[in-house]
């Protein structure tokens, strides 16, 4: 493939990598051609070293493009805010609204222990102990729909502390 055709999938697979094209297609139509097709610099050759690590300079200093807000990926498990959709491993997980939402909660926290109190007030926005059992009964189901099956748990419990969700 050449570099028009690879850029054009990674902007298609929604890949933001910064890219630079270091070319000898030098025209302003070959220049427009690669900028359009996704490539955030484009440098002709023969070109001074100084120059290129000043572009590549330029692009890391870039801010990033907020697809963490939007999408979410522990270890085989993919949640998708803009589709509301769940993979595991490839595979599509149906999940009711409150289920999405803790494990929305639970990612967005991955790799730290969220507590029960924690849990009650960002998912289900209540600020008092209900006294009933709602998150067990909603993370037991939780942890059926998205571990059963799978050699590895991402759903843990951390005895009296709360839950985390890592690989």
């Amino acid at each position: 493939m050449d570099g028009l055709t690879i850029v054009k999938a990674l902007r298609a697979a929604t890949i933001e990598t910064p890219v630079l094209f270091l070319t000898t297609m030098s025209g302003v139509d070959d220049r427009v051609t690669g900028l359009n097709a996704g490539a955030d610099d484009y440098l002709v050759k023969p070109f001074a070293f100084g120059e290129l690590a000043a572009r590549v300079a330029a692009l890391g200093r870039r801010p990033r493009k907020t697809l963490a807000e939007t999408h979410f990926k522990v270890a085989d498990l993919e949640l998708d805010l803009l589709t509301r959709t769940v993979r595991r491993a490839g595979r599509e997980i149906a999940l009711q609204p409150r289920e999405f939402n803790l494990l929305e909660y639970l990612m967005r926290n991955a790799g730290h222990v969220v507590t029960r109190t924690m849990l009650l007030e960002n998912v289900w926005d209540y600020h008092f102990d209900p006294r009933t059992n709602i998150v067990e009964s909603h993370l037991s189901r939780l942890r059926t729909k998205v571990d059963k099956g799978f050699k590895v748990e991402l759903i843990h419990t951390v005895r009296g502390a709360g839950y985390c969700l890592r690989a």
